[in-house]
């Protein structure tokens, strides 16, 4: 009877310290066993692990993705338009031991820390630099810069441990004191572009113009020129038929051109003529027998 009195607390001792020297790390964790602040082991797994009662601390860290949501910073991009920017970044803990070195006792709260200070330097390193302006970061380029943003913090964060897996620019939105001069800036941007496009306008319809009159100069100077060939070739052909008639017929040529000048003469109602009835005007109205009458 006094052995069992013995044997049950002996019992409760073993059990007690047989569980105390078992641990669960379930899959959203990683854990650190600790003696005496040293690193002894690392289960990266979930499962049951196991420690040296008394001697040995189990710390445990989240594998999860997280997200950090950075404060909001001012950039100012090439064009010297000034931008309010926040961002958040999803990270994991990618490697533990790095980790705890890095931030010891302050966990993820010195971790997170140091990766806003990281992001806040690329943040604006990226944005600010040469060739990257207001209209860049509110593109489709977008995308590029913040992937730009993340391989540089990516490059920094593994020094705490951490992987960053993305970032992404929230808002970007002018400071208000700024919103007025920029919104005229932008105005006055626009009417110099549209002014300039008028200019260009201009020119080109006085372009147009010069050559559409280069044009028609050109087309009347060779339809003048056509109409005084073809004029000259009627006259030409006008004399030879005119010669051959007088020719053939002399007295009837005489007769012809007699009446043509009585026409051009005593054209119009009020044409009057002062001559001597003896003129040679009139040998084809005294006679019939035309000149043979003189």
């Amino acid at each position: 009877m006094r052995k069992n009195i013995y044997i049950l607390p002996i019992l409760v001792i073993v059990v007690a310290t047989a569980l105390s020297s078992i641990f669960i790390v379930d899959e959203r964790n990683k854990a650190l066993v600790l003696r005496f602040g040293q690193i002894v082991n690392v289960v990266e797994e979930p499962g049951l692990g196991f420690k040296v009662p008394l001697l040995d601390e189990v710390v445990r860290y989240e594998d999860r993705i997280l997200s950090l949501q950075t404060p909001t910073i001012e950039v100012t991009p090439a064009d010297d338009r000034r931008l309010e920017v926040d961002a958040f970044v999803l990270y994991r803990i990618a490697d533990i031991i790095q980790f705890r070195q890095a931030v010891s006792f302050g966990g993820l709260r010195e971790a997170e820390a140091q990766l806003e200070n990281i992001l806040d330097g690329q943040i604006r390193a990226v944005l600010g630099s040469e060739g990257v302006t207001s209209n860049t970061i509110l593109s489709p380029e977008r995308s590029a810069l913040m992937e730009n943003i993340r391989v540089q913090a990516a490059a920094r964060a593994d020094a705490l441990g951490l992987a960053v897996v993305e970032v992404r620019l929230r808002q970007t939105n002018l400071p208000e004191q700024n919103f007025d001069a920029t919104l005229q800036r932008m105005i006055a941007e626009r009417d110099r572009e549209a002014t300039d496009e008028r200019a260009r306008g201009r020119e080109a319809a006085s372009r147009v113009r010069a050559l559409a009159d280069r044009t028609y100069d050109e087309i009347i100077a060779e339809a003048t020129r056509d109409a005084r060939i073809i004029e000259g070739e009627a006259d030409a052909e006008r004399n030879r038929i005119f010669a051959e008639a007088y020719t053939k017929d002399p007295e009837f040529f005489e007769f012809y051109r007699s009446l043509a000048a009585y026409e051009e003469a005593i054209k119009g109602s009020n044409s009057t003529l002062v001559l001597s009835p003896d003129s040679e005007f009139f040998n084809y109205l005294r006679s019939d027998t035309g000149a043979s009458a003189n």
